[in-house]
């Protein structure tokens, strides 16, 4: 699948489940592993499940390969592993401790996003 297609494909599906403060960073200079990273965050452990489930049912849908889904469990955090795009779903109090955000890069991707999923304030870590 095209890595524009799956983009758009992982931000439809965060969207539907209302994600809030989604970013998505390029990483092709960075890893040699996957080519986007997104993080957006959640508003409790019900919410990070039903996104990380959301992102792997269109994923399948669409085509892609879902290759790992990690921290379902505990909820806090759950990654998902789509091979060229790697997700990270977070409780606004971990994506702010861990700053994924300045590990991957300070300028994310431009992508079209609903009005009610875009950061409302500056990234989390940041002050």
């Amino acid at each position: 699948m095209q890595l524009s297609r799956l983009q758009r494909v992982v931000i439809d599906a965060l969207e539907d489940v209302k994600g809030q403060d989604i970013c998505v960073y390029n990483t092709t200079q960075l890893s040699d592993l996957f080519d986007r990273v997104v993080l957006v965050s959640a508003t409790s452990n019900r919410q990070t499940r039903a996104l990380a489930s959301r992102v792997a049912e269109k994923a399948k849908q669409a085509g892609a390969a879902v290759l790992s889904v990690e921290g379902e469990e505990a909820g806090e955090w759950v990654l998902v592993d789509l091979g060229e795009v790697v997700v990270h779903i977070m409780q606004p109090a971990i994506r702010a401790y861990y700053s994924l955000e300045e590990i991957w890069g300070g300028k994310p991707v431009r992508v079209r996003l609903a009005p009610e999923s875009r950061a409302s304030h500056r990234s989390p870590g940041r002050r």
